[in-house]
């Protein structure tokens, strides 16, 4: 199905207006000072907003936050388009191989009865190109070298789960969830014991450690962990304004059962509130 012609026109004025933004005549100085390092931040705080977006169900912010991350790839094609290495053209080009390749069942005959099957056939081709591929060489550690290459850059959380996901697909799992709740306890007792001993470093990799089990827990019982914190930070942020709005936004020099009063009394009208919407 070709796109809408609006579309086509809407991309191409996009491009246009990037490509202005980074001419060294008359172009933005601080767009011309980018680089893809530099972005990096950008990049992962707009897909992040994406994201909250789409938990808040909110189609304007969507579209908003869609629209300046699209600004993001476009950005980076023309960080490279300038300096001669590639363009939109072969970013697009090679996104359309790569979905044709990997959806025989769509553009190529074959079948997939249904999401599992089309999971299953897709790993089974990349793990084909990798094979085929000049540049890849064999590893003593495929899976982990793949893994690394994976969640390189995506944020902690969400490199734990793609992580555990795999591992536990490759035979490196528990043999029950009663085992997955006895690791949770060994870690939080090696991290009280790094706090009590005061040793930071020894602290936060113990941290670290609980967290990673969390996140099998979370694997286990099928349930996002990242959406999972994301609500928790809403529902603080929701509940700790009734708290300032309650002492007139001066919390200093409260004492902490007033404070843990206020706090379940913010609870307790959020949770009426929803009650009552539901």
């Amino acid at each position: 199905m070709a796109a809408a012609p609006e579309a086509t026109a809407a991309l191409s004025e996009l491009i246009a207006v990037v490509a202005q933004l980074r001419n060294p005549e008359g172009g933005c100085p601080w767009d011309l000072e980018q680089t893809h390092a530099s972005l990096v931040p950008y990049v992962l705080e707009e897909a992040h907003e994406v994201a909250d977006a789409i938990r808040h169900g909110d189609d304007a912010h969507l579209k908003e936050e869609l629209g300046d991350l699209l600004l993001q790839v476009m950005l980076h094609a023309q960080i490279a388009q300038d300096d001669g290495r590639f363009g939109l053209a072969e970013i697009a080009a090679g996104i359309s191989e790569k979905l044709i390749r990997r959806h025989p069942h769509v553009f190529a005959g074959a079948e997939a009865t249904d999401s599992a099957a089309v999971k299953t056939n897709w790993e089974a081709i990349k793990a084909t190109e990798k094979a085929t591929d000049p540049a890849s060489e064999a590893s003593a550690s495929p899976l982990s070298d793949r893994l690394a290459g994976k969640v390189r850059g995506q944020p902690a959380l969400a490199g734990a789960m793609t992580i555990s996901k795999k591992a536990a697909a490759a035979g490196f799992e528990w043999d029950d969830m009663a085992g997955v709740w006895e690791k949770v306890h060994e870690e939080l007792d090696e991290l009280k014991e790094a706090v009590a001993s005061g040793d930071k470093a020894h602290a936060q990799e113990e941290l670290g450690d609980v967290l990673f089990t969390l996140v099998n827990v979370a694997r286990w019982c099928g349930i996002d962990p990242e959406a999972g914190l994301a609500g928790t930070n809403r529902r603080f942020l929701d509940r700790f304004s009734r708290v300032e709005a309650a002492l007139g936004g001066d919390l200093q020099g409260r004492s902490i059962r007033e404070l843990e009063g206020l706090w379940q009394q913010a609870k307790a009208e959020l949770r009426a509130a929803q009650s009552s919407e539901s």
